[in-house]
């Protein structure tokens, strides 16, 4: 008896193609009619967007995309270009019944019986972790291809710092020996304007070397909390009356293996940036706290216990196109003749040479953070 019901059942050209479009549960496959509204629902409809067939049929199938495409009329002008060009394929985010947002590859094809529209077929399969996944790998291969320019530039400027150093060593020792054989006052003064000339491109050397992790650190184990809290005062004067600095700086941090002359520099470096993106006034806050995180440039490290240094300010943000290069050696935002380039360089090189990394935060209208990842002992 159920070897005959079976063979009734699949001699059946109906009820075969029921049961086909009932056991697809990977697809969700159902019929509208030319207004959009849904006439059939199969069982990968009910699995993927959470409905069964009476809360569905009978309703247009806009209730799946998102108010603003609705808004838009995504949904007329994707059935539209179906009848137009004979089917119409995309992707987009739709809306469980849940509420929930998943990916769906979508396949829309017109029906008709003698030439006369009268629907369409519209297939939906949900690919959200294969979006998710190639929107990972596509950041992990910016941030590599960011990581590698970096490092070849760095490999560039610490040959670069190394030989100008050696001549600006040159040039100082022999300013100094004729400064001590000079005995006219003019030509004294001569003198030591250029020695504080060459003093100065001896820091814009060691700022260099900062950035090409050339420079010879002195690590020892700090509470950063500490350590900013010591520099209030300076980091209060640097920011300037017309800005308000606040601290949150967390307790009981781990301890970290930093120069911490470099650290200052770096902090006191950032906080220069925001004043100076803010010439009007603004906010400042340095916050610190322990954070369980990865390099985004190496994703196949499992995340490993932090300590955050961040720099936040209320200011102007930085456009999306000049962020990939904030951290390059001379590049700067400001006007030309306000600053060197050089610091928030001095920030990336001292970070990436403690063991750690650096990320950047903005958005134009919204001020920018940088956060300083140092490894917790």
């Amino acid at each position: 008896m159920l070897e005959e019901r079976t063979n009734d059942l699949l001699n059946d050209e109906a009820r075969q193609f029921s049961l086909l479009l009932n056991s697809v549960t990977d697809y969700a496959i159902y019929m509208l009619d030319t207004q959009g509204v849904i006439r059939t629902w199969n069982a990968g409809g009910r699995r993927i967007k959470g409905y069964a067939p009476r809360e569905v049929i009978g309703s247009n199938f806009a209730r799946f995309y998102l108010p603003e495409d609705v808004e838009a009329g995504l949904p007329e002008r994707n059935l539209r270009t179906a009848a137009q060009e004979g089917r119409f394929v995309g992707e987009g985010w739709r809306v469980r019944k849940d509420g929930s947002c998943f990916r769906a590859s979508v396949v829309i094809d017109p029906i008709r019986v003698d030439g006369e529209l009268i629907g369409y077929a519209k297939v939906t399969r949900d690919v959200t972790e294969r979006h998710v996944t190639q929107q990972r790998l596509q950041e992990a291969q910016a941030n590599l291809l960011q990581a590698q320019k970096l490092e070849a530039i760095g490999k560039f400027t610490l040959g670069m710092a190394h030989d100008f150093n050696n001549l600006l060593t040159v040039i100082i020792n022999c300013q100094d020996l004729l400064a001590t054989k000079v005995q006219d006052e003019s030509s004294a003064k001569l003198v030591d304007t250029a020695l504080r000339a060459a003093e100065r491109g001896a820091l814009l050397t060691r700022q260099l070397l900062g950035f090409a992790r050339g420079q010879a650190l002195a690590p020892e184990r700090l509470d950063l909390s500490a350590v900013i809290r010591e520099c209030d005062g300076v980091l209060r004067r640097s920011a300037g009356d017309a800005v308000t600095l606040e601290l949150a700086l967390a307790d009981d941090l781990p301890a970290c293996a930093l120069d911490r002359t470099q650290l200052e520099t770096a902090v006191l470096n950032l906080v220069c940036n925001s004043r100076d993106a803010m010439p009007d006034g603004g906010r400042i806050c340095i916050h610190t706290a322990l954070q369980f995180t990865q390099d985004s440039a190496l994703p196949d490290q499992p995340p490993t216990p932090f300590v955050r240094v961040s720099v936040h300010d209320n200011g102007p943000g930085i456009p999306q196109e000049q962020q990939a290069r904030v951290f390059e050696p001379f590049f700067t935002t400001k006007p030309v003749g306000k600053g060197s380039g050089l610091g928030l360089s001095q920030v990336f090189g001292f970070t990436a040479q403690s063991g750690g990394f650096t990320r950047l935060i903005s958005e134009p209208g919204h001020g920018t953070r940088v956060e300083l990842y140092f490894p917790a002992m």
